[in-house]
This record gives C-alpha cells, structure tokens and sequence, in this order.
C-alpha cells in the first residue's frame, strides 16, 4: 500500500526554496535574481518566507554578505534533490510537449503583435517545434466561438458564457511623442498645453477624445489631424514626428526616440486577459500555449 502523505507538513511553495538554492549557488539576493529573471527584494522575501515557514533561520547576514548557518547547510542537500526532481519534470513535460503539433490561432491587437508576442513565440516554439502558430494581428474582436480564433488577448474581459477568461496582467500606458516633435513644438508641462497639440488617432477619433474627458484631458476631435485604423501604422506616424498619442508603456520603450510627455501625471491602467473556448482548453495544443502566454504576462516581460 502506498505510504500516506502528510500534506499538512508541507507549509512552503517552491519558489522559496529555489530562491534560496539560487542564493545560496549565486551566493548574493542580487546574483539570485538575475539567474531567476526576478528582482532583489523579490527573492529576499522568497527566502524571509521559507525561513517563516520552516522556523528556522537559513542565513547569517554579516555586513553585505550571507553565510548558511548550520540549519542552512543541512536543508541545502534535500533542497538539491528537490532542484533535481524538479528538473526533470520539466524534462519530461519538454519531451511530452515537443511532440504536440496542429495549428493554434492566436488574435491580438496589431501593435501587441507586432512588439509583444514575438517573444513569446519563440518560447512556444522551443516548447513545442511541431506546432504551427497563426497570429492574427487584429483589432476588432474575432469570435473564439465561431473558431474564428483558438487564444484571444484582449484588453476588455470576455463575457460569452462558454468562453474561459484569465486576467494575467494590469498594464499602464502614458502620453508619448517623438523627440523630434517635441523639440519642434515645446514639451507640455500640463494639461491644458497638452491640448493645443496634434494627436495621431488610433482608430476612431471621436471615440478616442470621449475617453479623455472623464480624466479632465481637455482633447478633442479638432487635436486629431492624422490618423489610422491599423495601430502599427498610426505608432510609426508618432515615431516619426507628426504627433502625440497614448501608448502602453512596454511597446513605448521598444520604439526609439518616443518621450514619454507629463511624465509626474498617473498613468492610464488597462487588463490584458486571456480567453478560449472551455471546449478547447482540453485540447494539449492550446492548454500549452494558453498556459505559456499566461505565464509571459503574468512575469512580466
């Protein structure tokens, strides 16, 4: 008879333990988090929490370095085997994953397709090679339910009541232009200058102002005198020089010779949620690759 488990025993997660295997292999926080794609503090309080939970203390700090205390060095042995186990699961989920194939449509819009999704697409190639990826770099909302899609990212949550949602990020957006406008024009120091100057309109213009009254932004449609359905077209017409626009903060520092303008004024904030259809979740093809789009956002880019 299989020997029962004491789950209650296991009171910590396994980023904390490997946090601490880092810092203790890397031998600092701040080599730990750059091996781990994370921040300092981050992996400081992986390790302050695994200590918590476990009731002891693992390190020593003396002036700016660590040292394992006695406890530290006895746990690191089974913290090696817990590394080695977990290494290869990973294997062999790899060597599950390298032989899902078919095709997984994945819909966007065209900027998040154009300067966010490239490298997650790598990863899902690496993950599973077999696999032919369409992406649709759209901007109207292509229909999950009618298969038009596989994976939809979109920015407003899905309600269609066979459709699974995950929120897996908040992300921010400011006002941008071109240095070169900027040098031309003078840079706003508020408001109200912000508004005698020309906007580059992503889509519908009207629509576009109406989202600014609310926040006390005094633009209308008379600020719009370019413009483009196709994002990437309207972000290149910033880029060089005809104007402002909002854009998302990630795709802003992608671009070069954008300035971020009232750089002290809050941000806008917007979701990104994932959607698919709750029939093809089950599917090995979209699960993998719902769930590595999932974890791009989630972290952080």
């Amino acid at each position: 008879m299989h020997k029962c488990m004491n789950w209650k025993a296991i009171n910590f997660d396994w980023n904390q333990v490997r946090s601490f295997l880092a810092t203790v292999e890397e031998g600092s926080f701040s080599a730990a988090a750059r091996v781990l794609g994370q921040t300092q503090p981050t992996v400081g309080r992986q390790v302050a929490a695994l200590e918590i939970a476990l009731g002891v203390v693992l390190f020593e700090r003396v002036g700016k370095s660590l040292n394992l205390t006695r406890t530290g060095t006895e746990l690191l042995s089974h913290v090696r085997e817990m590394a080695d186990v977990a290494n290869r699961i990973s294997l062999t989920a790899s060597s599950q994953s390298q032989t899902i194939d078919g095709q997984v449509r994945i819909t966007a819009s065209d900027v998040m397709s154009a300067y966010l999704l490239p490298p997650v697409l790598k990863q899902i190639r690496l993950a599973a090679p077999r696999l032919e990826i369409d992406l649709v770099a759209a901007n109207d909302i292509r229909d999950i339910q009618r298969r038009e899609a596989d994976i939809a990212i979109r920015h407003v949550r899905p309600t269609q009541p066979d459709l699974i949602a995950r929120l897996v990020a908040e992300a921010s957006a400011n006002f941008y232009a071109a240095t070169t406008y900027l040098d031309r024009v003078g840079r706003p120091k508020n408001e109200a200058e912000l508004a005698k100057l020309d906007f580059v309109a992503f889509g519908d213009a009207a629509e576009i102002a109406g989202y600014f009254q609310p926040a006390g932004i005094p633009i209308t449609v008379q600020n719009f005198r370019l413009g483009s359905q196709n994002g990437g077209v309207a972000w290149e017409m910033v880029r060089q020089g005809l104007g402002i626009s909002v854009m998302s903060d990630e795709v802003a520092e992608l671009t070069p010779g954008i300035e971020r303008i009232l750089p002290e004024r809050e941000p806008f904030t917007f979701p990104i949620w994932l959607a698919t259809h709750s029939e093809l979740r089950t599917a090995r093809r979209i699960r993998l690759v719902f769930d590595i789009l999932a974890e791009y956002f989630s972290k952080g880019r």
